[in-house]
């Protein structure tokens, strides 16, 4: 029987989950801040000891893998031809990929948005544009704007298959770090993700974890696999569809609240659930992640401000008697204070019920209204979570609240707002050990395994 080592190098804390695969449960979890500013090591040692103190040994582990998300995660910059088609194909691939999008640029890009490419630090670019055998003029424009601006870091190009070789030849020409994938939509509205998403991964393993300071760890592990998002996405998924014979929880959503990101998954059929509804626009995944860059607890938190409006805070400050302005730029510049009771802690499920409430909104399916012959009839833009039996809550803010419910229950918006297609009455599930990214490395390993220690651990809330 083996003991594996699980560790996530999160952009706020380092987080190992030990697992004992005789007795198909977790030994001891431990974390310590990440010191990724410094030396990565530093925190990760930290979090060792502590593990090792909890289990009373200095037990050998036959195998230590881990994700990563420190540094702000893997950003990219999307770009395709029509906002609404392509560059949401793109888009797509990215975020199931585990990065986050930084950058979406479409049509014919100019001077001042490469130079956006630049001033942002992205770290790989996903070109895309045109269905197999449709446009290629305005793909090899831009291929031609990165070469000229000497963009010298990662571009897969997964567009229209019928320019590769001009494509080609343009990455030969200026010297790009270049890479070619199947097209991400070879057809009107068809999606073809995994091939470009694959390429991310492998440009992370080989090219990124040196840039993010991984690499200074790596004669103690055996192998960073996957970034830290794309490894919630695998357990949230696994959780949801079952592996062989162990069922699955069903459909579910997964809100993960970061220091720097709030991350939204759902597990769900996208297809209506109403006759008088049309869907309108992509195919959504049964596996759908967002990633929410301007929403975080500390590094994030001037973008939580920034998206409540001047209405919305003077609410807040009134209803909660607090100065939101005042302590969202207090959380910027202290993002290593950590709150656990008080009336800081109470604060910080304020800021933690608003991260979630934006997120949803923005990865939710809508509705819209239209009247026809036939009577009212809608359009569905997105998934319908309206039926969602189980939502999540991963992330520090709510494995240490006293109340995850008051902020993991802002998924289900205002009642009002019967257009939003959030979930209606869900129970509520609480990552309490934070093992979500450990089982989605494990489930590499070890599916089946995964699934029974996340289902015994995910613990109701009420």
């Amino acid at each position: 029987m083996s003991k594996y080592l699980m560790i996530d190098f999160g952009s706020t804390f380092t987080k190992l989950t030990a697992v004992d695969t005789e007795k198909e449960d977790i030994i001891a979890t431990a974390s310590h801040f990440t010191t990724v500013a410094t030396d990565i090591c530093v925190g990760y040692h930290n979090a060792l000891k502590v593990l090792k103190e909890k289990i009373g040994e200095d037990i050998k582990f036959d195998s230590i893998i881990s994700c990563s998300s420190a540094a702000g995660g893997l950003k990219m910059c999307a770009i395709g031809l029509v906002e609404e088609l392509t560059v949401e194909a793109a888009k797509r691939v990215c975020l199931g990929a585990g990065a986050k999008v930084d950058l979406v640029l479409s049509h014919h890009i100019n001077k001042h948005e490469v130079e956006k490419i630049k001033e942002l630090r992205i770290d790989i670019i996903l070109l895309a544009g045109g269905t197999d055998g449709g446009n290629s003029e305005c793909v090899i424009h831009n291929a031609e704007m990165l070469g000229q601006a000497g963009i010298d870091i990662p571009v897969i190009y997964a567009g229209n298959k019928s320019c590769i070789d001009e494509i080609e030849a343009i990455f030969n020409k200026y010297g790009i770090n270049g890479y070619i994938c199947e097209n991400v939509m070879p057809q009107i509205n068809v999606l073809n993700i995994p091939s470009a998403r694959e390429k991310i991964r492998e440009i992370f393993l080989k090219n990124i974890i040196v840039a993010k300071g991984i690499k200074k760890i790596e004669s103690e592990i055996d192998k960073v696999i996957l970034p830290t998002p794309e490894a919630v996405l695998k357990a949230c998924n696994l959780l949801s569809k079952g592996y062989m014979h162990e069922d699955g929880l069903g459909e579910l959503v997964c809100v993960d609240i970061g220091g720097a990101t709030t991350d939204m998954y759902s597990m769900c059929s996208a297809s209506a659930k109403r006759m008088d509804v049309v869907i309108k626009g992509l195919e959504e995944p049964y596996a759908k992640r967002t990633v929410e860059g301007d929403l975080g607890m500390r590094y994030s938190t001037l973008g939580v401000l920034k998206a409540l409006s001047a209405e919305e805070i003077r609410m807040i400050n009134e209803d909660e008697h607090v100065d939101m302005e005042k302590e969202l730029h207090y959380r910027n510049e202290h993002v290593d204070v950590v709150y656990n009771d008080g009336e800081e802690a109470r604060i910080d499920a304020i800021i933690g019920g608003i991260c979630v409430d934006k997120a949803m909104a923005r990865h939710v399916g809508r509705m819209e209204e239209l009247f026809s012959p036939m009577g009212k009839i809608y359009n569905q833009i997105g998934k319908d979570l309206t039926q969602i039996q189980y939502v999540i809550g991963t992330g520090g803010i709510l494995v240490n609240s006293k109340d995850p419910v008051k902020v993991l229950s802002k998924v289900c918006g205002k009642p009002n707002n019967f257009l939003e297609l959030r979930p209606t009455n869900p129970h509520y599930l609480l990552d309490a050990d934070y093992i979500l990214a450990s089982m989605g490395l494990l489930s590499e390993i070890d599916p089946l395994l995964a699934l029974k220690i996340m289902k015994k651990h995910m613990k109701e809330i009420k």
